[in-house]
């Protein structure tokens, strides 16, 4: 008893000071802290492309695997339906535009002076009743004429007088112009003409479809000849820049990260090449470590899901790739 006792003692005193050399680096206090380790993947950022119109496929100008730079035409639409709706449209336009400005010009001078030359001959038509009714009311008494042409007589005066009324009304309404309600209704329709034109403008546009960002395509969805529409895709692109790297940090390192902090980034495919980092957000809410990442030992911890954005990322980070991610030691991260 007195040996196993001795032997309990001896490996008592082993493991105390086993614990005992190893709590000043636990502590922070060693020579060389150590350096903290994230685990995480590029993060990746695709774009699926289609027409905003709908139409026929009249030519693809790239292929699966092809780089592509921002604004590149990559693809087309048979034009040739939107050409022709253009045009109707601006022939359109041009007509309420013609409209509304003849509107505002009002009457020519010559019609003015037309209606003028009318109302005159319609006063002096007037006039002319008007002596042939007086000439047939002083007849009338002696017999000379019948009471049936006095009668014609008063009725021609009354029409001369309406038609010189008449006349008058139409030089006033030429002379005022139209009406302002007339000229912004035609105004409308002018702008409403414009509206459909600059449309089909835009619709004749979008028969070209871009490269929105530099890239390479993924996938090639259509081919020449398909119908399309605005929810079919045509190409899957895949972002080249801006390049980030989703990590993950556990709570009790989660004091040790800050947005803006320096890192670097390494990767299995070539670990001896070190990409620059900084950190740009860290997420409020903790989550589980997603099954891309997590080990046997961290199927239950939780975790802040964080975003490094990489500068000058190369050829060598493609989008999926598992990555480690260096913190820089405590006082050069203070």
């Amino acid at each position: 008893m007195r040996k196993v006792a001795i032997l309990v003692a001896i490996v008592a005193a082993a493991l105390a000071g086993a614990w005992w050399f190893d709590l000043p680096a636990r502590l922070g206090f060693a020579g060389e802290p150590r350096q903290a380790v994230l685990y995480g993947n590029v993060d990746i950022r695709q774009v699926s492309l289609g027409f905003r119109v709908s139409g026929r496929i009249a030519e693809l100008g790239v292929d699966e695997g092809d780089s592509v730079k921002a604004g590149d035409v990559i693809a087309r639409l048979d034009a040739e339906p939107f050409r022709q709706a253009l045009g109707a449209a601006e022939a359109e336009s041009e007509a309420a535009r013609a409209t509304l400005a003849k509107l505002r010009a009002g009457a020519r001078a010559a019609e003015i002076a037309q209606a003028r030359a009318t109302h005159e001959e319609r006063l002096a038509e007037l006039e002319n009743a008007k002596l042939a009714f007086e000439r047939a009311k002083q007849l009338r008494p002696n017999g000379t004429i019948s009471q049936a042409e006095l009668d014609q007589a008063n009725a021609s005066r009354a029409a001369a007088d309406a038609r010189a009324r008449s006349a008058r009304e139409a030089l006033v309404l030429l002379e005022e112009g139209n009406r302002a309600e007339d000229i912004a209704a035609a105004a409308a329709q002018a702008n409403a003409a414009k509206a459909k034109a600059e449309s089909a403008r835009i619709s004749l546009e979008d028969t070209q479809l871009a490269a929105p960002s530099d890239g390479v395509i993924l996938s090639r969805v259509r081919e020449t000849g398909a119908i399309v529409s605005p929810a079919d895709i045509v190409y899957v692109l895949s972002l080249t820049e801006p390049v980030w790297v989703r990590a993950y940090v556990a709570e009790p390192d989660l004091g040790r990260v800050h947005p803006g902090m320096k890192v670097t980034v390494t990767s299995d495919t070539a670990p001896n090449r070190i990409h620059e980092g900084t950190v740009g957000f860290i997420s409020p809410v903790a989550e589980f470590t997603p099954k891309s990442v997590e080990t046997p030992e961290l199927r239950t911890d939780l975790v802040y899901r964080l975003r490094i954005v990489i500068a000058n990322p190369g050829k060598d980070l493609r989008q999926g790739m598992p990555v480690t991610v260096h913190l820089p030691e405590a006082k050069e991260a203070s």
